[in-house]
């Protein structure tokens, strides 16, 4: 954990407001969410509950979140104001961890915890409860006790964590969490259906749309249709736009249009746009969630963009720039500026001035071949999406292109890095102890399985947001 995050106790945050970033008040925090890890790893702060004025309470997602200080919250602004719900994986700070008789790992004592910090891991924008305040001597409800009081870190304490057997999906998942989407997603394939849902149950939103992306449709469907209605909504606003479109055109009309009226209008109304283009067109593969500036944006501001974290390498690697509004479909496009441009003028100088004018932008309608000839002519990672009047659309990037050009079941084959190595030795090597368990606990019906899956593949991927 980084030395120079700050570490707030959350006794601090009981009852403190919460403001959108224009200073409204929405709320005011009435419990932290964590997820307890087996071993003694700290355990992972998943969010706030926040309670509105009117009284519900709404789950805060930590990524949504962007600052705790002097006494107040600050979000992002953008709430689900469906009521909250705890899931089987989920702690409660104040409920469930404070008050908790833990022992000593050193000398064995028994404590009382009154407290716990939490801190920001800044490179893995990850919140972690991290510290422990706890009274030594025995507590009692009608007895004020005034035992030696002392912080230990998390790991000087047991008593919390999960234990490695009998907890259903979460022993499991401590074990994935270290993967990367495209990983958990291979090893969710070759889960069987039943082990599969409880996975993706206790998954968080934000973690089962980066999962969902990677998988194949038929597993993605599958995965949806076992999730209540509310949740799979929440699950798609958390997808990319492009991906949540492919999702839905695989299912049935009525579904589609129900799970799209539970979603926010705004993400329901890009998830339709794209639905109304052609799948293998520039129209069908574009997000419509590009970086968009005004001209008389700075460099500074372009790069503070770039910088977002929840955005793709592809995505963060240039600019648009469209007169007013500043959002797709309806800012008139200008031009498009790189950002290692970015990287070689002065913060103060407008983006307008750096404009790629001359590169010209893909058409809607543009056929998959076109597209990727214009990504292999020009070396493009994004390009721009424009439609007739001149207004920007979205923006097509390399990964969407590489993902309809690739054979059909290019995701259920193992991608190895080493081709040098025997196939046959290369599928039998696990990431860790508990893979080779779950590979070796499925070895006898694999086969069978694998063959299945890849014939049923039709011919023609807790976010709270």
């Amino acid at each position: 954990m980084a030395a120079g995050a700050p570490r707030i106790f959350v006794s601090h945050l009981a009852g403190v407001a919460v403001f959108d970033p224009s200073g409204d008040q929405v709320g005011r925090v009435r419990d932290l969410v964590a997820m307890l890890r087996v071993g003694r790893r700290p355990p992972r702060l998943l969010g706030l509950v926040v309670e509105l004025s009117t009284r519900r309470r709404i789950f805060l997602p930590m990524t949504r979140v962007i600052g705790i200080e002097s006494g107040e919250v600050i979000t992002t602004g953008v709430l689900n104001v469906r009521r909250f719900e705890q899931r089987p994986t989920e702690r409660l700070v104040f409920g469930e961890l404070l008050d908790r008789r833990v022992r000593l790992v050193e000398s064995g004592e028994e404590v009382t915890v009154l407290d716990v910090s939490v801190q920001q891991r800044p490179a893995r924008r990850e919140w972690e409860i991290g510290r422990v305040f706890v009274r030594k001597g025995r507590s009692g409800t009608f007895r004020r006790t005034k035992g030696e009081t002392m912080t230990v870190d998390w790991s000087a304490v047991t008593g919390f964590s999960l234990e490695e057997h009998g907890q259903g999906a979460e022993s499991l998942l401590a074990t994935f969490e270290q993967l990367r989407a495209a990983d958990l997603a291979n090893v969710l394939h070759h889960l069987s259906p039943k082990r599969r849902g409880e996975v993706a149950a206790a998954l968080d939103d934000d973690r089962l749309a980066d999962v969902l992306e990677e998988l194949p449709e038929d597993d993605q469907i599958e995965i949806l249709g076992k999730l209540k209605e509310e949740r799979a909504a929440d699950v798609l606003e958390a997808m990319d736009p492009d991906d949540a479109a492919d999702l839905l055109a695989e299912l049935p009309e009525d579904d589609v249009e129900r799970l799209l009226m539970l979603m926010r209008p705004d993400d329901a109304a890009d998830v339709r746009r794209l639905m109304s283009y052609e799948e293998r067109t520039a129209g069908g593969l574009m997000t419509t969630e590009p970086i968009v500036l005004r001209p008389d944006a700075t460099v500074a501001d372009a790069l503070a963009r770039v910088r977002n974290p929840d955005l793709s390498p592809a995505l963060a690697a240039q600019v648009y720039v469209c007169r007013p509004p500043d959002e797709t479909p309806t800012g008139k496009y200008l031009g498009t500026v790189h950002f290692q441009r970015l990287l070689r003028d002065p913060p103060y100088t407008l983006v307008s001035s750096l404009l790629e004018g001359d590169l010209q932008a893909l058409a809607p309608d543009a056929a998959l071949p076109v597209v990727a000839g214009f990504f292999a002519t020009y070396d493009m990672v994004a390009a721009p999406v424009v439609d007739e009047s001149g207004s920007l659309l979205g923006a097509v990037t390399v990964d969407d292109v590489l993902d309809h050009m690739l054979p059909e079941d290019w995701r259920e084959t193992e991608f190895h890095l080493h081709e040098d190595e025997p196939q046959d030795e290369r599928l039998d090597e696990p990431q860790d102890g508990r893979l080779r368990e779950l590979e070796d606990s499925r070895e006898g019906d694999r086969g069978d399985d694998e063959k299945d899956a890849r014939e049923g593949v039709d011919e023609g991927g807790r976010d709270g947001t």
